[in-house]
């Protein structure tokens, strides 16, 4: 079916800055030749605070590649004098900001359109809570202390109001898309203000109510997944096993687009969740929309290069070099279940020192988002070597890194053939990371030269991050809570030496449990058993598919690089995602 829209407009709070996901996913698919062929416009809208140094300086990043057009407040103003005026009339209206321009996705450029919300008119913001209540069953008082939900909440109806001028009013066949729950605001101020002009669409890269079940619980995603897939069969919900879920506002959202015309799923763990809602979401049909994969093509002398960056790195801080470099780039955050690799490399470290090799994993991940100021990692290196040793106290332990940390030390004390090393810092070039990194060495290189990427979340809609190194011939070692193992599996994936699968959901032959009600049951000590021969099963896998000669590692790399293509953003676009709005109409 040839698609032809005039109009997709994407609901987003990374419209105009890469955050994480859901940014890697626009940069994906707007830069595929046909969704630019079906497409005929598309608009990128959410807010921004222009007030954030940090948020302003990564908008105008020539790195971000947008060219503002509308900022009046710099005497910025290249658009035509009628959307000049009409921009300027919702400023007034509204009491806030629009930020307008153009962002080149691959060879493509489209349009941006932000609000800074800061001091929205009160009656905008009292009018958005009166039809959410009335129309969509969301009741904002009982959020009233949250500022996230206040931020998203008052740039609802400035949004739509500016995204009105710039079409004129007249959107013609038109797809609106809610990334995610923080795009359902002004998909709602639409719905309420010009009611049938769009065809609304939550995308779901996940689902939030399901994120704080997983994480909150001690059981993890070995008790909520076995829960859910036996729920699923007794025609059970989450509000029948886990509660009335109404005070998550995020849940509220969601339940809330029940009615859109169309839903996108980026996995098929993420169409159960949406299944696991209520009734009405199970009764609607999903679509499956799969993240894309990196797919590029570079020979062994460039692998071998980049591996030999890392391994001098990790001498110079070490005193050794590794035979093996492994890497495992995530956020910092309980969802990423760092502890698993810690687990894996317990077993390996045996297997390695028989064999007489060894190993060093690199774990670059920050609680900041920015990272570290350049000069203090360059002082921390000076006074106590970092980022082999750490301190709190001084700005460079925060969150979630110091307990993650404590477990490395014990490691490393014990280890005989490996060692962990936390990189919690932005960047992996020598001017962030300090002067024993090599002067040559780029991001790039901990995707290219990297043995094995560690992946074992315990939530995980999809899993771009991990899937990176793949098409460069490094072994991905993944739990099946990923999203991307069910594509991979699609695509024939789980036959390739290339990825190692860690299943920590499937219960030991003996496990019986009569119902979904008796599996909330499972808890910390089920997981643990399950983690501790699951971790060993993994890395036997990993030890035996590491590439001790030039041709295994040929192999990997060309097995990776067509896994990747089959898993590439271009197939995403043509078979899933164009299919899917075609469907609208």
């Amino acid at each position: 079916m040839t698609l032809s829209l005039d109009l997709v407009v994407h609901s987003t709070h990374e419209a105009g800055i890469k955050l994480g996901g859901i940014g890697a996913v626009l940069d994906g698919l707007l830069a595929q030749p046909a969704y630019n062929d079906g497409v005929k416009r598309s608009i990128l809208v959410g807010p921004i605070n222009t007030a954030d140094d940090l948020d302003m300086s990564r908008l105008f990043a020539p790195n971000n590649k947008f060219r503002a057009e509308y900022l009046t407040w710099r005497g910025e103003n290249e658009v035509s004098p009628e959307l000049a005026r009409a921009f300027n009339q919702v400023e007034r209206d509204y009491h806030v900001y629009i930020v307008y321009g153009k962002k080149k996705f691959g060879k493509y450029e489209h349009e941006i359109l932000l609000i800074d919300p800061h001091n929205a008119n009160p009656a905008s913001v009292s009018e958005t809570k009166y039809f959410f209540s009335e129309q969509f069953g969301i009741n904002s008082f009982r959020f009233e202390y949250d500022g996230e939900y206040n931020w998203y909440l008052a740039a609802a109806m400035p949004s739509f109001a500016a995204l009105g001028a710039l079409v004129n009013w007249m959107p013609g066949r038109a797809a609106l898309l809610a990334h995610e729950w923080l795009g359902l605001p002004m998909v709602f101020a639409a719905l309420h203000r010009q009611p049938g002009a769009y065809k609304a669409v939550f995308y779901a890269h996940e689902v939030a109510t399901m994120r704080p079940i997983v994480e909150g619980d001690r059981g993890h995603d070995t008790r909520f997944y076995n829960v859910l897939r036996r729920a699923r069969q007794e025609n059970l919900y989450v509000y029948d096993l886990f509660g009335d879920q109404s005070r998550n506002y995020r849940h509220a959202m969601i339940h809330a687009a029940g009615g859109f015309d169309a839903f996108l799923a980026v996995s098929d763990i993420t169409m159960n969740e949406l299944q696991f809602l209520s009734p009405q979401f199970a009764q609607r049909p999903i679509a499956l929309v799969y993240n894309g994969v990196p797919a590029q093509t570079i020979n062994l002398d460039q692998r071998w290069v980049s591996k030999d960056h890392l391994a001098v790195y990790a001498q110079n801080l070490l005193g050794f070099r590794p035979t093996w470099v492994f890497s495992h780039v995530p956020r910092m955050v309980l969802s990423k279940a760092l502890w698993r690799d810690i687990r894996v490399m317990e077993h390996l470290d045996n297997m390695l020192a028989a064999r007489g090799e060894s190993a060093v994993l690199f774990t670059l991940s920050t609680t900041i988002p920015a990272g570290r100021a350049s000069e203090d990692v360059w002082r921390w290196e000076r006074e106590y070597g970092w980022p082999v040793n750490h301190r709190v106290g001084n700005g460079d332990l925060v969150g979630l890194e110091i307990e993650y940390y404590q477990h490395i030390r014990e490691f490393n004390v014990r280890a005989r053939a490996s060692r962990i090393v936390l990189v919690n810092q932005f960047g992996w070039t020598r001017d962030r990371c300090g002067g024993r990194m090599p002067a040559a060495m780029q991001f790039m290189d901990i995707r290219r030269g990297a043995d094995l990427e560690f992946g074992q979340s315990i939530y995980e809609p999809f899993g771009i991050a991990q899937l990176e190194p793949l098409t460069f011939g490094a072994l991905c070692c993944l739990s099946t809570s990923c999203g991307c193992a069910y594509a991979i599996e699609k695509y024939g994936g789980l036959e390739l030496n290339n990825i190692v699968l860690a299943d920590y959901i499937t219960l030991p032959y003996g496990w019986n449990y009569p119902n979904a009600r008796a599996m909330l049951n499972i808890g910390s000590y089920e997981r643990d058993q399950i983690e501790a021969a699951e971790s060993y099963r993994a890395a036997q896998k990993i030890i035996e598919r590491l590439p001790r000669q030039g041709h295994d590692a040929w192999v990997l790399l060309e097995n990776g690089r067509a896994l990747a293509e089959k898993m590439s953003w271009k197939g995403v676009a043509e078979e899933q995602l164009l299919p899917a709005l075609s469907n609208l109409f």
